[in-house]
């Protein structure tokens, strides 16, 4: 199902990644072909979200490894909770596009259309308690005040899971914001028409969301690596802990690869001082941020900040900037990736996942 469903769905796919240029599954090598096997089998289609990855390969095997394992794969959360997580970091994130997606997904797995309550940040009118006290804890998660007053809403090893669900739509979420428009349909689909499309999408996505992959398949696409002590909230689940370790060490790569070591500081201090809020509708902030960087690693320092802070606002001029200094799709991928998983970790960091106080263990290998 899933090839056929990527063959039917390539040539609307590959038009709706902007900025670069996806590697098209018959030239796929590699790394970026092991991937797409997996995608192909474990999603049920070439996903755009994983697609816009495919010119850094390893960021592109650490997008997938994340998703694979925290919404995709088997564990003690039910799928329609996992979406329903999807839907609430989504919304709160201001990516349109993904909300859409895991809407539609959640819609044709359960009915009540509790998907409607949670995309417009009204978790109280849902029935289901436990979608209810997921969605409540989720959107307040998207600060760091809000994090602290909600209590951990299932048993420590549920919501690990959901943890990992949510750091990794903290992640989409920005590079989708960055290479795709608000909506899986094509801007020309009537208003009237889009509704029946999405939820035709939905059925059609129902038998592989349905389905759930077995865990660990995607931990053989990346080297074992440490865990960082950021992400201790994923230890004790050794798929989920497996794939963010493997993430992290890659997104650092691709940081020391395509991100300058100054725009790298700058990205750190400035998250380590931000609590989630919506940073307004003015750049000011960024470009008073990159005042104190060499001019020639502006254009860098403000795609980065806005990527990691504000990746709504990012827009055509703001890459075509970044472009003129450092070309290349493979360089543009990998200061976004960098960006969004910095940022990711930032707020999975602040999460509540136990009762007990934050902190834990530095780093731990896995396997």
């Amino acid at each position: 199902m899933g090839k056929v469903l990527s063959r039917l769905t390539l040539p609307g796919v590959l038009r709706q990644v902007r900025h670069v240029e996806p590697v098209r599954p018959a030239a796929a090598g590699g790394l970026v072909a092991r991937v797409y096997t997996q995608v192909e089998r474990d999603f049920g289609m070439l996903a755009p979200p994983m697609i816009l990855h495919s010119p850094a390969p390893e960021p592109l095997a650490a997008a997938w490894g994340i998703l694979r394992e925290s919404l995709l794969a088997a564990g003690t959360v039910e799928r329609p909770v996992k979406e329903a997580v999807a839907t609430a970091v989504s919304a709160a994130n201001a990516c349109p596009y993904c909300v859409d997606v895991h809407r539609a997904t959640m819609d044709g797995l359960v009915a009540g259309n509790p998907a409607r309550e949670i995309a417009g940040a009204r978790a109280e009118a849902i029935t289901d308690p436990v979608v209810r006290r997921v969605a409540a804890w989720t959107l307040a998660g998207a600060t760091r005040a809000g994090a602290a007053r909600q209590a951990p809403p299932e048993p420590p090893e549920r919501t690990r899971e959901l943890a990992a669900v949510a750091v990794t739509f903290q992640y989409l979420n920005r590079m989708v914001n960055v290479f795709l428009g608000e909506s899986l349909l094509p801007p020309q689909v009537p208003d009237r028409a889009r509704g029946p499309l999405m939820r035709l999408f939905g059925l059609v996505m129902r038998p592989a969301a349905r389905r759930a992959a077995a865990p660990g398949a995607s931990l053989v696409l990346l080297p074992p690596a440490p865990l960082p002590g950021d992400l201790a909230w994923a230890e004790g689940t050794p798929f989920i802990a497996g794939a963010f370790a493997r993430a992290a060490a890659a997104m650092e790569q691709a940081g020391r690869h395509s991100v300058p070591a100054p725009v790298r500081e700058l990205v750190t201090a400035e998250l380590a001082a931000w609590n989630g809020e919506p940073k307004g509708p003015s750049r000011a902030w960024a470009e008073d941020a990159v005042s104190a960087l060499p001019s020639g690693l502006r254009p860098s320092g403000r795609l980065a900040l806005l990527t990691a802070m504000a990746s709504y606002q990012v827009d055509d001029a703001l890459v075509a900037r970044f472009r003129a200094e450092t070309p290349g799709d493979r360089a543009l991928v990998e200061l976004t990736s960098w960006a969004s998983f910095t940022a990711a970790r930032h707020v999975g960091a602040w999460l509540r996942t136990t009762t007990a106080s934050p902190g834990g263990p530095g780093s731990v290998a896995h396997p």
